[in-house]
């Protein structure tokens, strides 16, 4: 029996109706512990749900954690990062945290129009992040910090820190880690073994970009062969990926691929 319960239980002894109160609240305090995570999609080169906006770039959100996170924005029309969070019934001030992946454009893009709306959130940036980038979100009214090591930003949610120039979010989650990515320029292998480093857990999904538009079939083969070494059980690949490195992917993961784009919602139970 534990402490808590206990003294509810000793304090019942005078006050039994108290004790229905309490009991209730603590289930469903139980029940927020369990509820999934979820992750949706709201930026992408790709359509998943119809009545929402694509464009070159990369935005998901994340609840069902200590805090609600924005990963990535998207390119410098944020009207439609903020259109498709609107129609997915999402509200900007919602959030907590924000992370981007890196400063280009088509991840950072669409930050100003966000903190338009939110400016309480606070900003992980790279370290290595343009000095301008910064002063925006300080202008903003945002908090900012600028990441260069691995690093706790709520309860089991990681930062890589910087891989190069690119950092990528880790969930620490019963199935294993979650691994979201912006575009791993550093090369996705690379992040992976960063994840592992920090939280040597198995991996059960990876998601995001991957750069992988130019790469030869023979390459992107190794980096599947790479996955099955490290023990990646799911994967959803999107973005800057490309057509043909998706397809390999969707081949050789099968029923464990997750086909993404805007308006895509995974939950991890």
């Amino acid at each position: 029996m534990n402490r808590p319960l206990k003294k509810v239980m000793t304090f019942a002894a005078a006050a039994g109706l108290l004790l229905i109160v309490v009991a209730d609240t603590l289930t469903r305090a139980s029940a927020l512990e369990v509820r999934p995570i979820q992750i949706t999609i709201v930026y992408d080169d790709y359509p998943f749900q119809a009545g929402l906006k694509t464009g070159h770039g990369f935005s998901c959100l994340v609840r069902g954690i200590e805090k609600t996170i924005l990963f990535d924005t998207g390119d410098e029309n944020g009207e439609i990062l903020l259109q498709n969070l609107h129609a997915l019934k999402v509200n900007p001030k919602d959030f907590d945290l924000v992370v981007i992946s890196h400063e280009h454009y088509d991840h950072v893009g669409g930050l100003a129009a966000f903190l338009r709306e939110n400016n309480k959130v606070t900003v992980f940036l790279p370290a290595s992040c343009n000095p301008d980038i910064v002063k925006s979100v300080a202008d903003a009214g945002a908090k900012c910090i600028l990441v260069k090591d691995s690093l706790e930003i709520c309860k089991n949610v990681f930062l890589t820190g910087q891989v190069l120039f690119e950092q990528a979010l880790i969930l620490n989650t019963d199935k294993g880690l979650a691994v979201i990515t912006g575009c791993a320029h550093p090369g996705i292998v690379n992040m992976l073994y960063r994840a592992k480093e920090i939280l040597p857990n198995n991996i059960d999904l990876v998601l995001g970009g991957f750069h992988l538009r130019d790469k030869p079939e023979d390459t992107v083969k190794k980096i599947i062969g790479n996955f099955r070494e490290l023990g990646v059980l799911r994967v959803g690949a999107t973005h800057c990926t490309g057509d043909r490195a998706i397809q390999q992917f969707k081949v050789a993961y099968g029923e464990n691929y997750v086909l993404l784009g805007v308006g895509k919602v995974l939950q991890i139970l």
